[in-house]
């Protein structure tokens, strides 16, 4: 049944799958399966769209539709099981047949030739006069291996460490670029397929968006996100994001003869419907590695998604298997690194934002400008000495990149023959939210707004940290919610909080009985939160979630901890002499006193919380200290953090003498050099994940 496109409007749609019986409804239902798989597989493999996204989402409600009126003509194959199935209860391991190894870095041509040699050396006789290369952009996002038996997808996981990560084919399914099924001839019976899942960067713009228009805080960067969604338990989060993939090799290959070049192993993958990057490329040499490399980083920033630098692999199978791996990496392949994108733009005004403590942060607004892939229109600036250092003025070209590939900041300003000429930037003297006088302490970098009570930024960005997950999980208290108590005078410090009632909720903006009643007993349920937990959302200078529940455990109570003096609160391990100073300055503040009362009196436990349990016995993270820096594989640091506590370890901000150990990630900095000149060991991932239980 052929329809033309004039027949395609979702009126006409719903009267002919009314119109049909169930042998027509069949026919019908296979005829759309097959064709959308076939639009899919041109859009995200071939890179050539037949039809427009409209036509293919006609098509893709007509399926729908006969579906829901014949269930029994819903297949396998349909492009509408990727909406996602029921929620996991929880993410299982996936243990890969041959582990996936990390790459080595390289960060300089001179390196790239060091490889070259390296190779070559090891070699020997049997290496050829020039090496041939694989040249691949290296995508920004989440390495994943597939599974496919018989030419079925049936596994999904993560890396994780190498050896074991984490089952995530529930959300897998929903990524159109991947196949259900292979396509093509001399389908293998076993195939592991490795690549990167990713956003594209419109895809991830749009998204972002959506999200501040529905109150939600929109995600920091493509590939925290990509991360993060893979691991959600409910498929249908990751059916709602534009996630794509590239393959980029493969692992054991069973039933199917086998490429001896590895552009032969990403043909023969791109035969069988997985999508490769249109921007690989085979050379002859490092000189030309070295030039496809350098061509490649001049595009990144033109690129539809983001890169972070290049892979360089040795083409040829059978120097590959001689080359072999040393103990995290193959010898035949290397990732080069690209420093961080950096462009010119106009800065245009500079805006101070009030925190949490009353620090003052300058932050540049800036004519928009593509950075990495991302369009940038602000910047930090950090403190009142770098806006000096800078001598920012406006309208002066700037230049910016983003620190880590992820922060945007302000490098330096362009200098011209108009610079002096122009408006310098200058500090504020007063606070822009509130007009008190700022005050900056000797030696310290911040200046600081110092009417804690009163000043509306302050309060506000309280609030929000009070509610948060990590401190009274007030569920339903979001941003847009505080903005509307504040602006109607409901709420004048934290502790009015708990003197809401129901009905004045009603009157807010978009907040119906329902929600208001159940955020009235999100509050009265925040109420019974450990003494830890509302350390935390006190916002005590200092004192993160790690520090507070060191401090429950030790004291007990809050009477304890209040009475405690310098000498009592140092006896606490992590704690020392500035983190004490804090601490007591927060309890001996008459205001943060007054508070304290006022949360007593709105019905505030305080609970106490039991010392801390005898860590596990077996571990080898017990009663040692790590410090963790920098971005790491596969978990977020407050994962590695939670699981380091669960181990009976301590996890400290900064690196002394007492650190056992640093978990470095990539873009590990001062903290790392610093282990390093004191000798403490350093770790990284695999090796933290080998200490922990």
């Amino acid at each position: 049944m052929n329809v033309d496109a004039s027949s395609l409007d979702p009126s006409s749609i719903e009267h002919r799958v009314l119109a049909l019986d169930l042998q027509a409804a069949s026919a019908r239902a296979a005829e759309l399966v097959a064709d959308l798989n076939r639009h899919n597989y041109l859009y995200h493999v071939v890179g050539k769209a037949e039809i427009e996204d409209r036509t293919y989402d006609l098509l893709y409600r007509e399926l729908e539709l006969i579906e829901v009126r014949f269930p029994a003509t819903v297949r396998d194959d349909s492009p509408t099981r990727r909406v996602g199935a029921a929620p996991v209860e929880g993410l299982r391991e996936f243990v890969h047949r041959t582990p996936m190894l990390s790459l080595g870095n390289a960060f300089s041509a001179d390196e790239l030739r060091d490889f070259d040699r390296r190779c070559r050396r090891f070699l020997g006789d049997d290496a050829p006069e020039t090496l041939r290369y694989v040249i691949e952009p290296k995508l920004d996002g989440l390495a994943i291996e597939l599974i496919y038996e018989n030419g079925e997808l049936t596994g999904a996981g993560t890396r994780g460490d190498g050896r074991t990560g984490e089952d995530v084919l529930h959300n897998v399914r929903t990524i159109r670029a991947i196949p259900d099924r292979l396509h093509g001839t001399d389908i293998p019976t076993w195939l592991a397929v490795r690549g990167e899942i990713f956003y594209p960067l419109e895809g991830f713009a749009r998204m972002n968006q959506r999200r501040q228009d529905n109150g939600l805080k929109p995600f920091e960067n493509p590939r925290n996100a990509a991360a993060g969604t893979l691991r959600q338990l409910d498929p249908k989060v990751a059916a709602h994001r534009p996630l794509t993939f590239f393959a980029h090799s493969r692992g054991e290959l069973e039933g199917a003869e086998d490429a001896d070049t590895h552009a032969g192993q990403l043909a023969h993958l791109h035969s069988w419907g997985l999508p490769t990057n249109e921007l690989n490329c085979v050379v002859d040499g490092i000189d030309a590695a070295i030039a496809r490399i350098e061509t490649l980083g001049e595009a990144r920033n033109g690129l539809p998604y983001e890169i972070d630098g290049a892979v360089l692999k040795v083409d040829d199978i059978g120097l590959q298997d001689s080359l072999g791996f040393v103990t995290r990496a193959p010898r035949w392949a290397i990732a080069c690194k690209y420093p961080p994108p950096r462009v010119h733009t106009v800065l245009e005004d500079v805006l101070y934002q009030v925190g949490r403590t009353g620090a003052v942060t300058p932050v540049a607004a800036l004519t928009p400008v593509r950075v990495g892939g991302v369009t940038v229109s602000r910047a930090t600036l950090h403190n009142a000495d770098m806006v000096v250092a800078l001598d920012l003025r406006y309208g002066a070209t700037v230049a910016v990149e983003r620190a880590g590939d992820v922060i945007p900041k302000v490098v330096h300003a362009v200098v011209d023959d108009a610079h002096a000429q122009r408006e310098p930037v200058r500090f504020p003297t007063s606070c822009p939210e509130c007009g008190t006088a700022l005050v900056r302490e000797e030696d310290a970098a911040v200046t600081r707004c110092p009417n804690a009570l009163t000043c509306p930024a302050q309060l506000r960005a309280a609030l929000r940290h009070f509610a948060s997950r990590g401190a009274m999980d007030i569920d339903g208290l979001g941003a847009k919610i505080i903005d509307q108590l504040l602006e109607e005078g409901l709420v004048r410090r934290v502790s009015d909080l708990y003197r809401l009632e129901s009905w004045q909720l009603e009157l807010l903006d978009r907040l119906g009985r329902r929600s208001a009643d159940n955020l009235i007993a999100a509050i009265a349920a925040s109420r019974g939160q450990p003494l830890d937990r509302v350390l935390t959302g006190l916002g005590i200078a200092q004192v993160g979630t790690s520090t507070a529940r060191d401090l429950a455990r030790h004291f007990g109570t809050l009477e304890a901890l209040m009475a405690a003096d310098d000498e009592a609160l140092v006896e606490v391990d992590g704690i020392g002499e500035i983190v004490a100073r804090s601490v007591r300055a927060f309890f001996t503040d008459s205001a943060n006193l007054a508070e304290i009362t006022r949360l007593q009196q709105g019905g505030l436990a305080f609970t106490p919380v039991d010392t801390a349990p005898p860590p596990p016995e077996d571990s080898p993270a017990s009663g040692k200290t790590f410090v963790l820096t920098g971005t790491l594989p596969t978990m977020k640091r407050s994962d590695a953090k939670r699981r380091i506590l669960a181990a009976g370890g301590r996890v400290s901000g900064s690196v002394s003498k007492r650190t056992d150990y640093l978990v470095a990630g990539e873009a590990a900095g001062s903290k790392l050099t610093k282990a390093t000149e004191l000798g403490i060991a350093v770790l990284d991932e695999p090796a933290l994940l080998e200490m922990l239980p």
